[in-house]
C-alpha cells in the first residue's frame, strides 16, 4: 500500500501529530486527507519523490535505442531552446 504525505494548511491550530509533515498509508482508490487524524484540522496532500530502489538495477550502461523501443519507450534528444526531437 502507497504512503502518502500530508501537512497541515492552519499551523497555528495544529496538534503534536501535524505541526509537522506526517505520513499515512492509503490504497491508491482512497480519497486524500482534508483533516487531521487526531485533531481535525486542515490538511493537504504534499507532492513527495518517489523512492526508488536501484539496488538491483543495471546502470553499467545506457539502454540502447532498439532496446527502449522493444519495451515500449521512445528516446528524446534535447537539440536546445526548450525543443526535442523524437529518435526510437
Amino acid at each position: 500500500m502507497p504512503t502518502y504525505t500530508y501537512e497541515t494548511t492552519d499551523p497555528h491550530h495544529a496538534c503534536k501529530l501535524c505541526i509537522e509533515p506526517f505520513d499515512v498509508q492509503q490504497k491508491m482508490k482512497d480519497e486524500p486527507l482534508e483533516v487531521c487524524p487526531e485533531c481535525g484540522g486542515p490538511v493537504r496532500k504534499v507532492i513527495t519523490l518517489v523512492g526508488v530502489n536501484t539496488r538491483y538495477a543495471r546502470i553499467d550502461k545506457a539502454p540502447s535505442d532498439g532496446e527502449l523501443k522493444r519495451h515500449g519507450f521512445h528516446k528524446l534528444v534535447n537539440e536546445g531552446e526548450g525543443k526535442f526531437r523524437k529518435v526510437t
